[in-house]
């Protein structure tokens, strides 16, 4: 991956690349969701209200997660596992170590 150019990596394009749009939108809402929960605290909101608006933050964020690294599986790591080799055995290695962070967040 260049710094120039963001969306390839020596192989091509990231999996992400057809939905892009689609996450930053999402990933703008969570932002979005983050500034209200600052200006909660700052306004001494409920704490019930923001441990509520917490977790719809974090379920969004697992969504944008999870739809990652589906596009992942079924772009980068199967179009290595097709190539075989070194590189289907670093992908997988690397999509087992994200599933794994995954499920300890």
């Amino acid at each position: 991956m260049t710094e120039s150019d963001p969306g390839e990596t020596h192989d091509g394009p990231h999996g992400y690349i057809s939905n892009k749009d689609a996450y930053l939108k999402r990933l703008r809402r969570i932002e979005g969701q983050a500034r209200g929960l600052q200006g909660m605290v700052t306004d001494d909101k409920y704490c019930i209200d923001i441990l509520t608006q917490i977790s719809a933050m974090t379920s969004a964020l697992e969504s944008v997660a999870l739809g990652l690294l589906d596009d992942h599986l079924n772009h980068c790591v199967l179009h290595a596992a097709m190539a075989g080799g070194a590189e289907a055995e670093a992908k997988m290695t690397e999509a087992s170590a994200a599933i794994a962070r995954l499920v300890r967040s």
